[in-house]
């Protein structure tokens, strides 16, 4: 029966997605590696006219019901940078949960009791890529024996639910009331008022599903490991007036990179509020993930993330725009010349 795997007492039913199981080395004090060097190059140029004409001209050509015009014949009053810095906290762990598993038997080498069960973090398996989420079943040695099919109690056939095992079913013709119009005789089912059951063939029963009529399953323990990489960014707001959320969707210079077995909050940063947020971060990774997870590595970075608000006029009316990101994404509140049904993107 479940359970009685020594080792494995309170082992998850199947498919419950529970029965963590923490590392050995889990709860130890937080001991983060050595602080990389802080950077010296902290700024990248802005962009010259031509670039933010460019992508200016490249947005409104994507856009259905934009002229190109404007950005064509604009005429530049001021380039603004306002580049703003993204700390990134990447924490690359490895969990496992344990769970009972059947299939069907075919006769497969059945080890419980044989000789004890490996531990659950004592299983190798080899980790992916860093930083790429995977996931892995393993069935774990010497747990699996037989048991009878928990669905059909080992008969290897269960009841047909179209004629709840009659065999028969009300026929459809007369339902069931033996003659057609006029008081004939029903031909389809002979005066029977039924016929037989087309989901069984008239047996009442079926072949079950879950042993495939033989009877018996292989029931073991199954290991499920996941590899996940936890991330949490901070981006400092220059308040320009650009929306902030928006820099999450490009890229920009990396200006620090720091990657080790657990790293320390990074220092140097010549902005206070990426080292209070790194500060920050890397408490709450080790607070969050330490106790149930094993930290195979992390990696902290800054970018440094381009944003350059663009003023301009066009037929003697002013307008703005910021081109942002190392792809020159451009967001834009008062393009001129566009389609009254279009929306900002």
């Amino acid at each position: 029966m479940f359970n009685t795997v020594p080792g494995y007492e309170g082992t998850s039913p199947e498919g419950s997605g529970g029965g963590f199981v923490p590392p050995p080395d889990a709860g130890l004090p937080y001991r983060p590696g050595n602080p990389a060097p802080a950077q010296t190059e902290w700024n990248i140029p802005s962009i010259s006219e031509d670039t933010a004409r460019d992508a200016l001209v490249q947005y409104a050509s994507s856009k259905c019901c934009y002229s190109t015009k404007p950005a064509e014949t604009l005429v530049f009053s001021n380039l603004e940078s306002h580049n703003t810095y993204r700390y990134r906290l990447e924490t690359f762990t490895e969990s496992r949960s344990t769970e009972w598993a059947h299939e069907l038997y075919r006769g497969q080498p059945v080890d419980a009791y044989t000789q004890p069960p490996p531990a659950p973090w004592a299983i190798p398996a080899k980790a992916p890529t860093m930083f790429k989420d995977a996931t892995q079943e393993i069935k774990i040695p010497n747990t699996a024996y037989v048991k009878p099919c928990h669905t059909c109690t080992g008969m290897g056939m269960i009841p047909c639910t179209k004629c709840a095992r009659c065999g028969s079913k009300q026929c459809w013709v007369c339902n069931g009331s033996r003659v057609r119009a006029g008081g004939e005789s029903c031909h389809h089912c002979n005066g029977s008022g039924r016929t037989t059951c087309d989901g069984c063939n008239g047996t009442g029963l079926n072949s079950c599903n879950t042993c495939k009529g033989k009877g018996q399953l292989l029931v073991y323990i199954r290991l499920k490991i996941k590899w996940k990489n936890n991330v949490d960014d901070f981006v400092v707001d220059q308040e320009s007036g650009f929306p902030i959320n928006r820099v999450s969707a490009v890229t920009g210079k990396k200006v620090f990179v720091d990657k080790q077995h657990m790293v320390s909050p990074a220092v140097g940063s010549p902005d206070p509020d990426i080292s209070k947020a790194a500060k920050r971060l890397v408490r709450q990774h080790h607070a969050k993930f330490a106790s149930t997870y094993r930290i195979l590595q992390q990696r902290q970075t800054i970018e440094l993330i381009p944003i350059t608000k663009a003023s301009y006029s066009f037929q003697e009316k002013d307008y703005t725009y910021f081109v942002y990101g190392a792809e020159h994404k451009v967001y834009t509140e008062d393009y001129p010349a566009k389609c009254c049904c279009c929306t900002i993107i």
